[in-house]
């Protein structure tokens, strides 16, 4: 059972109990706890901790925990009615006038909340605890918060130490110079888009795509533009009509394992669209956060866009977090010209500069033996996962079948027969104990067909994999039929 779930469990199994006490009325003892649920000393001092900050217990080191006094006084319900007035105002200067202003982190939101106990995670946009680094991270930390001046103010760009690894991933001739640090790929990606078009501009976008990207273009006013994608990536005649029709100057894309399809952007295909942006006076956004993700029977990856972008088109994205821990948000942006003066600005406003004692744990942890021993256990895992999933997708009636198997990322990419009602199979299986990513969010504009998004990096193991399958099997339609696509 994951650590969170037994949290969770406890938590609810003690907010039934304390309210047999009176107020001020102690609990048992953490020890009494542990030896009656059967969990761990951790498990019990976070529950405890989730109940306090609920308002429901008062801890006191050394004394235990107590039944917290019942508030004084009930606030007066507040009328907040005024702020649907503010919040749908029009931008008076009229940069953003007939852009929607509502922010929907819906998409998103479905790969961050935890299922409930019980149900298998098949929704994930992270790799399971298992497979994390936790113990290297854990000893990279402690040597980072011991070096000289670990806790003081970092350079706004980033230590030049961890920019210089940074420049090396891009390629050869890319200079720490050309790097800023971020904290993580989603916001470097929330930078990239607010310093290359204003609110009410079109950006291109590949269909389907990730819809943390989505939302990030929503919520700086901009109107996202699908491009269809296919097993070779983008369609770069649709692209080149996109740029025509639209306007656009920022064309935002996942080369390498492509988020949700897994499509790799073929070899024709990478020149075409430096080209086709070229042409049209625009960037490309890179979005390279699966390059770690590589599955061992993959040849070498392709190098990424901006490796052999020498008029800075392409402003390049990447990230640790996928392949370490949603908690180690450190990232890069990669760009040259008078655009990576304008993305430093930005980043220093919104952010000032990630965490010194991050960036040096970062530099630990790359610096270490346990890292290419970590890329090397995260690339045959995901590749037996993958196996695991396809088999048994294929295993019994009705048969789901991907269009494509990549060799990369931890995600599959599904089509439900035509008329399927998507948002019905992701509550059956949701009621089946299996969580499930439903397609619609990742698409710009009105989807052509049903499908769903399958994580297998995030359930605990293989067993875990073929069970949630086999119940999500029980929430789709009799008639089967399910394809990728």
């Amino acid at each position: 059972m994951h650590e969170r779930n037994s949290v969770l469990e406890l938590a609810t199994s003690l907010r039934q109990e304390v309210k047999r006490y009176s107020p001020g009325g102690k609990l048992p003892s953490s020890r009494e706890l542990v030896e009656r649920y059967r969990v761990s000393p951790v498990t019990v001092s976070r529950a405890l901790a989730r109940l306090a900050a609920e308002g429901l217990v008062v801890t006191r080191p050394g004394a235990g925990a107590y039944r917290a006094p019942e508030p004084a006084v009930t606030a007066r319900a507040g009328d907040t009615s005024w702020q649907e007035v503010a919040l749908s105002a029009d931008d008076p200067l009229g940069g953003g006038a007939g852009v929607p202003r509502a922010v929907d982190a819906s998409g998103v939101l479905i790969t961050l909340a935890a299922p409930p106990p019980g149900v298998i995670e098949l929704n994930g946009g992270y790799l399971h605890p298992t497979l994390q680094p936790e113990a290297a991270m854990a000893a990279a930390l402690a040597r980072a918060g011991r070096r000289p001046g670990a806790w003081t103010r970092p350079p706004v760009d980033g230590l030049p130490e961890l920019r210089e690894w940074f420049a090396r991933a891009v390629s050869p001739t890319t200079t720490a110079a050309e790097i800023l640090v971020t904290a993580g790929g989603q916001s470097a990606l929330t930078t990239a888009l607010r310093a290359l078009a204003p609110p009410g501009a079109p950006v291109l976008v590949e269909s389907p795509t990730y819809p943390g990207m989505l939302a990030i273009a929503r919520a700086a006013g901009l109107r996202p533009v699908p491009v269809p994608v296919d097993p070779d990536g983008v369609r770069t005649e649709l692209l080149a009509d996109a740029f025509r029709a639209s306007g656009a100057r920022v064309f935002v894309c996942q080369p390498l394992f492509q988020n949700p399809t897994g499509a790799v952007l073929s070899a024709e295909r990478r020149a075409e669209v430096v080209r086709i942006a070229r042409a049209a006076g625009a960037f490309v956004v890179e979005d390279d956060f699966a390059r770690r993700l590589v599955h061992t029977d993959a040849g070498p990856p392709a190098p990424p866009l901006a490796a052999h972008d020498p008029d800075g088109v392409v402003v390049h994205v990447c990230s640790l977090t996928k392949v370490t821990s949603p908690s180690l948000r450190v990232g890069a942006l990669a760009a040259r010209g008078p655009v990576l003066e304008r993305l430093r600005a930005i980043q220093v406003v919104d952010n000032f500069f990630v965490p010194r004692p991050l960036q040096e744990a970062t530099l630990e942890l790359v610096g270490s033996a346990a890292w290419p021993r970590q890329l090397r256990m995260v690339a045959a895992e995901l590749k037996n996962r993958r196996d695991i999933v396809t088999g048994a997708l294929r295993a019994a009636p009705p048969v789901l079948e991907p269009a494509h198997i990549p060799a990369g990322g931890q995600h599959l990419w599904l089509r439900l027969p035509d008329g399927t009602d998507e948002s019905a199979v992701v509550a059956g299986a949701l009621r089946a104990g299996v969580a499930v990513a439903p397609g619609r969010p990742y698409f710009g504009a009105e989807p052509p067909a049903p499908h769903l998004r399958l994580s297998f990096g995030a359930p605990a193991g293989p067993a875990e994999i073929v069970e949630g399958v086999r119940r999500l099997r029980t929430a789709l339609p009799d008639d089967g039929g399910v394809t990728g696509g």
